[in-house]
């Protein structure tokens, strides 16, 4: 056989193990998509993608690559409708149920090149350890959050570690490597909620394998609009560090239209979701705004029939990234979930934020106060935020001739630049290759 032919039957196989919630699974399949494309004649990548019978039945009819091909475990975790009503019970279930028939399957296929797996299955490196498999652990939340939980020692030393926040909310944690200063409140609230205290030592397992034990380190976010984070880390993490960008496979998505930027784009996330007293005030005080509403989803039935057919419409569903890059859209309302907040970052909106829980305090305050592209609209987290508050607020949000208002778009077009030279032939680019 000619050298030619052996090279190209050479093949790499990687297994990829999401978490099984669609906040994790979308960026790791969009990092899937993006590491096949660069299949060649003589690198024929494959990859298999390792879901539950459930989830394989909500994602076998999503496009995708013929080199991408799902694998299916029993459910042997709680269902995805109801993991909210028992979030802790779902967390442990993912972390002590999920390893064994993964394992299995491993025992049934060819030696895969390296495991890709989100950082949240911490059970995954030791699948490695056992197998002699290296593994990428994919981290699905901003690197600040990863830096912040990494160093909690710091904050037990300095008593903010379960800080009491009616005495120390607005004190500043200004002593963590990288990381600009930073009020108590906008911790991730794992760190202070007591409901979410018990949750906390799964969180900082899953640190410390991706720290010391996983091969490598993928981060889905800007290298430039995290810097001095990547920096510190560099200096004290052992795992070689990757940034992957915002993983978004895009393609041209705008229109044509007469009104540009006059669209509030909203999302309340895909899982947890304000109180239904909170959610009426939000829903009258959109209504009295008078500003033009695209609403995915209202979190309970009806909901739709206070916002007003002239000026919003109501969806279950839509492509996000697509619609926040239709230049009729001229902000985004949203609680700020990591894949939002870099989708909102990359379409070049601003941001009017809502954080409820965990992460979203801590991303809300990178875009209002680190990137300086948005406005918080809960400043006072537990308090109740009235519908003429709402009203006034988007009134002068959706005001293009607002001063104000224009720095912020300006400044949201620089962050839009930033990511799109960052992935179109910059360092992202260089990662994934």
């Amino acid at each position: 056989m000619e050298l030619t032919d052996v090279h190209a039957l050479l093949s790499c196989h990687i297994l990829a193990i999401p978490y099984p919630g669609r906040g994790h699974i979308n960026p790791l399949m969009n990092l899937c998509k993006l590491i096949t494309a660069k299949s060649k004649p003589n690198l024929l990548l494959r990859i298999s993608f390792i879901v539950t019978e459930e989830w394989f039945s909500l994602l076998k009819s999503d496009p995708k690559p013929d080199n991408i091909q799902f694998l299916t475990i029993p459910n042997v975790i709680p269902s995805e409708k109801d993991r909210s009503k028992d979030f802790e019970g779902f967390v442990k279930a993912v972390f002590t149920k999920m390893e064994a028939p993964v394992d299995s399957i491993l025992d049934g296929l060819p030696k895969p090149n390296v495991i890709l797996a989100d950082s949240f299955l911490p059970w995954a490196v030791s699948i490695g350890e056992r197998r002699n498999i290296p593994v990428a652990s994919f981290w699905p939340m901003s690197l600040t959050i990863f830096s912040i939980v990494y160093h909690h020692q710091l904050l037990l030393a300095n008593g903010h570690f379960e800080a009491n926040l009616t005495e120390q909310g607005e004190e500043l944690v200004n002593y963590i490597p990288g990381i600009t200063p930073i009020s108590v409140t906008d911790l991730p609230s794992i760190f202070y909620s007591s409901k979410q205290r018990e949750m906390l030592p799964f969180l900082l397992q899953v640190v410390s394998q991706l720290a010391n034990k996983a091969q490598y380190a993928l981060f889905t976010t800007i290298g430039a609009l995290e810097s001095q984070v990547i920096e510190a880390l560099q200096a004290e993490v052992p795992v070689p560090i990757f940034t992957v960008g915002p993983t978004i496979p895009f393609s041209d998505t705008e229109f044509k239209t007469n009104q540009p930027r006059s669209v509030l784009y909203i999302s309340q996330g895909s899982f947890m979701s304000v109180p239904k007293e909170q959610l009426d005030e939000i829903i009258a005080g959109v209504h009295s705004s008078s500003v033009r509403t695209f609403w995915l989803g209202l979190g309970r039935e009806n909901a739709s029939d206070g916002i007003g057919k002239k000026k919003g419409i109501v969806v279950p569903w839509c492509d996000q990234l697509k619609v926040l890059c239709h230049p009729s859209v001229g902000g985004f309302w949203s609680q700020c979930g990591w894949n939002s907040t870099k989708e909102g970052a990359f379409a070049g909106v601003p941001f009017l934020t809502f954080p409820i829980v965990t992460n979203q305090f801590t991303n809300s305050k990178q875009i209002e106060e680190d990137w300086k592209i948005g406005w918080r609209i809960n400043k006072e987290s537990e308090n109740l935020v009235k519908r003429d508050e709402i009203a006034l607020l988007l009134q002068s949000f959706m005001n293009l001739d607002n001063h104000q208002g224009k720095e912020m778009r300006r400044r949201a077009m620089e962050i839009r630049k930033t990511c799109q030279e960052a992935i179109e032939g910059g360092a992202i680019q260089g990662n994934i290759d």
